[in-house]
């Protein structure tokens, strides 16, 4: 028996997830030994069958890494490669050894509901990846997904919580990730043509093994209640993802919000992905939206570099009011997720091409970084606590967002219809600062347009689930406003869109009041069209904000 059997794995799916795996979505791993030569196949239940040599093993442990063509991967661009690539990583993972592809390879990847769980670090190299989304068994599938070795747990004896609580009565193994949610507080209630009935108050963060909370993402809310608690152990070493030239063939399915998931999703802390290139074929005048190629969600400290991606072309549909929107379709999709920076990235398609959707979306996210990026949009839905824009270009979708803490734009070019953009949907809030310094802002990519600086509505009749805030100062220094080309009448950009054209002299009640901006310092704003900045197309809302140093 121990001559045949090298190791015998068993893994059913319950222990995969103990281990800080990803589900796999075909059911069990089973990896034995054989004689010869090391084979991949899939069961009558869709389960993985691994066989590997002991001359193979010995191979790999001497190399000091594995290739997919180790496994059987063909990478003849016509033979579906999921399984060998799966099961290079379930082996590399077991035995803690980088992946590599192989040179000159290209792999086909079709819509088998197979995930490749990458635990080790990764070299895609110059190999192509041609991802087939044409007829996909399960749409919510990673291709790979990025996973940790260390196991989530469920602290004990956190009842409440406190916004900016410094400490938390609790001891950890070490530096871990919280997630912590009171469903019976609603928050985010969606305005608009998308309207809900908002999420579950949710709030993640980073304490230490004895209990001090990171106060560089605080806790944003009060917590008179804990529903659910999560804790994940922050990896100390980082886990690199390099190269790769992906092409996804767009799916063709209905222009519905089944959001299509065939990408890379990170779900483990201290992540470099570096000089990855994703493409994009095959879109038709209909199709299914996505959810971000690269998905980073639940993890911290994770940087994107040097990397190339496409914006989605934009397709409509029927939203929860029963009218037409356009539907969100991403290249980068961030959730819960906190310190994540994307650096020196581009996208393929004209950032002011309005044919296609902005590359970003965020939700619940702290700590947000472009640096040196040209790319379509930055948003935030459901709310960011500080974020930074620096040395970049947005393009016709600009700076959307909503949250709290400090928003930093320094050293940018921003062809968005407003400089930043309070997303109405979410109330058009901001409990915090905005700091404006060294840019050039094109109002709606040059179009003649009336410009205003900060854009955003807020009606004061509906409950997003907590009071709405404008930025409390906003300071602005050194921005160049090419408004050359205006409409007729323009009487010159102003610093506050209208964000309430009823609310014209004190008869206007809010039902929920909005807390306005307190102070505007403006140094060195110059205009391409010789006007003079001015307040807004509603001075008696923002008759109150204090305007200095113009």
């Amino acid at each position: 028996m121990k001559s045949k059997l090298f190791f015998v794995f068993l893994f059913t799916i319950g222990f995969i997830i103990a281990q800080g795996q990803a589900k796999n979505q075909s059911g069990n791993v089973v990896i034995t030994s054989g004689k010869d030569k090391t084979v991949v196949s899939s069961g009558e239940k869709g389960e993985l069958l691994i066989t590997v040599s002991k001359k193979a093993a010995r191979k790999f442990k001497a190399s000091g890494f594995v290739s997919y063509s180790d496994f059987g991967a063909k990478g003849d661009g016509k033979t579906d490669d999921i399984d060998a690539i799966a099961a290079t990583h379930i082996f590399a993972n077991k035995q803690n050894l980088p992946v590599k592809a192989d040179e000159g390879a290209t792999y086909y990847i079709g819509g088998k509901n197979r995930t490749a769980v990458i635990m080790t670090d990764t070299d895609f190299g110059k190999a192509e990846f041609i991802i087939d989304d044409t007829e996909v068994e399960n749409r919510s599938a990673n291709i790979f997904m990025v996973s940790s070795t260390l196991t989530s747990f469920k602290p004990e004896g956190l009842s409440s919580l406190k916004r900016n609580q410094k400490k938390i009565d609790i001891s950890l193994p070490g530096p871990c990730l919280i997630t912590v949610t009171n469903s019976n507080v609603k928050r985010y209630i969606r305005y608009g043509l998308n309207q809900n009935n908002g999420s579950s108050q949710t709030d993640i963060f980073i304490v230490d093994k004895d209990g001090n909370v990171d106060m560089d993402a605080p806790i944003i809310w009060d917590f008179d209640q804990i529903t659910d608690i999560k804790a994940l152990p922050i990896d100390e070493t980082t886990l690199t993802v390099r190269g790769g030239r992906f092409t996804t063939i767009a799916n063709r399915a209905d222009s519905k919000y089944t959001y299509y998931s065939r990408g890379i999703a990170i779900r483990r802390s201290n992540v470099v992905v570096e000089g990855l290139e994703h493409r994009i074929t095959g879109e038709g005048d209909h199709g299914a939206p996505y959810g971000g190629f690269i998905n980073v969600a639940e993890c911290s400290y994770v940087t994107v570099r040097n990397t190339v991606l496409t914006g989605h072309l934009t397709y409509q549909t029927i939203g929860s009011a029963g009218s037409t929107v356009s539907m969100g379709t991403y290249d980068l999709s961030l959730n819960r997720a906190l310190n994540v920076s994307f650096v020196n990235c581009t996208q393929t398609n004209d950032i002011k091409d309005s044919k296609y959707w902005g590359i970003l979306g965020s939700n619940y996210c702290k700590n947000l970084l472009y640096d040196n990026c040209i790319l379509s949009r930055f948003d935030a839905h459901m709310g960011v606590a500080n974020a930074t824009i620096r040395n970049s270009t947005l393009g016709h979708q600009g700076i959307n967002a909503i949250g709290c803490g400090t928003f930093t734009v320094e050293n940018s070019t921003i062809y968005g219809r407003s400089l930043i953009n309070l997303r109405s949907d979410y109330g058009s809030t901001w409990q915090g600062e905005f700091f404006i310094r060294n840019c050039v802002f094109i109002p709606a990519g040059g179009r003649a347009v009336s410009a205003s600086l900060i854009g955003g509505s807020y009606s004061g009749q509906h409950n997003f689930g907590y009071t709405c805030y404008m930025p409390e100062r906003i300071t602005i220094e050194n921005l160049r406003i090419d408004d050359s080309n205006h409409p007729a009448g323009y009487k010159g950009p102003a610093i506050f869109a209208n964000f309430n054209s009823k609310m014209t002299d004190e008869s206007y009640i809010e039902k929920f009041p909005y807390v306005i901006t307190r102070e505007v310092i403006l140094r060195n704003v110059t205009t391409a069209s010789g006007k003079t900045l001015r307040i807004s197309d509603n001075p008696f809302m923002f008759r109150n904000v204090k305007v200095s140093g113009q």
